[in-house]
């Protein structure tokens, strides 16, 4: 049902009218439910700025996608560099510079591209197997792609395990792994199993080893079934959309050594967390593991479209002529946009930044479960969630909600944090930039704190 009347917020004429504007103009289903529904006028390093000059920090990174902060001068003008922008005069009517788009054509900072981002993860450890990348413009069909060339691998052998509350997109196949059996109609083709909610409900109990008895029960019931169809088990380094749970070790070895040893191909979908996300360059490295095929998105060109499955040559030469080709795959701008990523954490270090800032942010997250209101701190490097508690007769979900819009309205010194809608209902994620100063976020955090603690009052 269309909602009654759009979010509005007093002092806010301006992001008020396009609040309504977007509502009347647009679906609602187009955009996730936030409380605050912020209207950006523009954003810089970690902040936004609403059309009345208001300053909030960004606790999001546009959703996991600005690791490097807002538009920074030095990334930009790398991609101007690379797309033959640098040198543009008004000399004439049009740039002579590559083209946007070179469908079914080939640019030489595509295979700049390729070059630059198959070293940085054959360097990781861990990365060895991959050798090849089939780009693409989203998450979602960086998922379908790696699971077409996973399905065609070997004849007849066309059956997916996927782990129960991931999020791995809407569309298609991507949209048959996400979630559970139970949400919808499912694709025959796939099977889920469990994953570790309960054990890494809290860092403290993500501390502990995980028996992995259960986990390899599921797993041999699963190839008792339909082991002469299984191809692929595809899962996450954690569950972002289902909570921000963040497993064992183990728990993603043993998915790997099941596939070793029944020849299937271990899919990781790193899409929220590659670029320095949980920690390394690589959330695979953290977590011991080498993937078959590892699907990259978000953060892999700091803002602009772009995703990838990147993997073993045997395994998507399966694919012929086309099967995984779009109209933006490997565009120039995206290509651009990438290698100019990766020159920023070469050449500035940014992954040191992101591990100094993730000790300030656990320290600052944890402390907010003092006011009552958080009731457990999950994480690890400059991806975190808070789980909110029940307060009184108010539900947790009500509660998310309530820090949401709290922490945009700001403090009595008008210092706001931008959040973005919960997840699983009653969490909040916490990913600021890589880059953001650290005694800012310890700032914010504190402010954050003082939030939560008047809500609880």
């Amino acid at each position: 049902m269309k909602p009654a009347q759009p979010i509005q917020f007093d002092n806010e004429p301006q992001s008020n009218e396009v609040r309504a504007q977007i509502l009347d103009q647009e679906p609602y289903a187009t955009r996730t439910f936030t409380p605050s529904q912020c209207v950006i006028s523009y954003s810089a390093g970690s902040y936004h700025y609403t059309p009345e000059g208001r300053k909030l920090a960004d606790f999001t990174s546009g959703v996991l996608v600005a690791n490097l902060g807002h538009n920074p001068v030095s990334w930009w003008n790398r991609v101007q560099k690379y797309l033959g922008l640098d040198a543009l005069t008004d000399s004439g009517e049009y740039a002579k510079c590559v083209p946007l788009t070179a469908y079914n054509a080939i640019t030489e900072i595509e295979a700049t591209a390729n070059q630059r981002l198959i070293a940085s993860l054959q360097s990781a450890p861990g990365g060895s197997r991959i050798n090849q990348i089939m780009w693409s413009a989203s998450g979602s069909e960086a998922v379908q792609k790696a699971l077409w060339a996973a399905m065609k691998r070997t004849p007849g052998k066309d059956m997916i395990i996927a782990t129960r509350g991931g999020f791995h997109g809407k569309k298609g196949l991507a949209g048959a792994v996400t979630g559970s059996e139970q949400d919808k109609e499912r694709d025959e083709r796939v099977r889920f199993m469990s994953f570790p909610k309960a054990e890494c409900i809290d860092i403290e109990s993500r501390k502990q080893p995980l028996d992995l008895t259960s986990y390899q029960a599921e797993l041999d019931a699963l190839w008792n079934e339909c082991g002469d169809r299984l191809c692929c088990i595809i899962t996450e380094p954690y569950l972002g959309g289902g909570g921000s749970l963040h497993p064992q070790k183990e728990y993603l070895q043993l998915l790997q050594q099941f596939c070793r040893d029944h020849d299937l191909l271990f899919i990781l979908d790193e899409i929220q967390s590659n670029f320095g996300r949980t920690g390394p360059m690589y959330a695979f490295t953290h977590y011991q593991v080498e993937p078959d095929i590892v699907l990259l998105g978000k953060g892999l060109a700091n803002g602009v479209p772009a995703s990838a499955a990147v993997g073993r040559s045997d395994v998507f030469e399966c694919l012929d002529y086309g099967e995984a080709s779009d109209t933006w795959s490997a565009n120039p701008l995206t290509s651009a946009a990438v290698v100019a990523t990766l020159d920023e954490f070469e050449q500035n270090d940014v992954i040191a930044k992101g591990l100094e800032l993730s000790v300030v942010i656990e320290a600052g997250l944890v402390r907010l479960k003092e006011t009552r209101v958080i009731a457990n701190v999950r994480g690890e490097g400059c991806v975190w969630g808070i789980e909110c508690a029940d307060i009184g007769d108010k539900p947790s979900d009500d509660v998310a909600n309530d820090v949401i819009r709290a922490c945009y309205e700001g403090n009595a010194d008008g210092q706001a944090i931008h959040l973005l809608g919960a997840l699983a209902g009653n969490v909040i994620r916490i990913s600021p930039p890589l880059t953001m100063n650290v005694e800012e976020c310890q700032h914010y955090l504190e402010v954050m704190y003082d939030i939560c603690q008047s809500l609880a009052e």
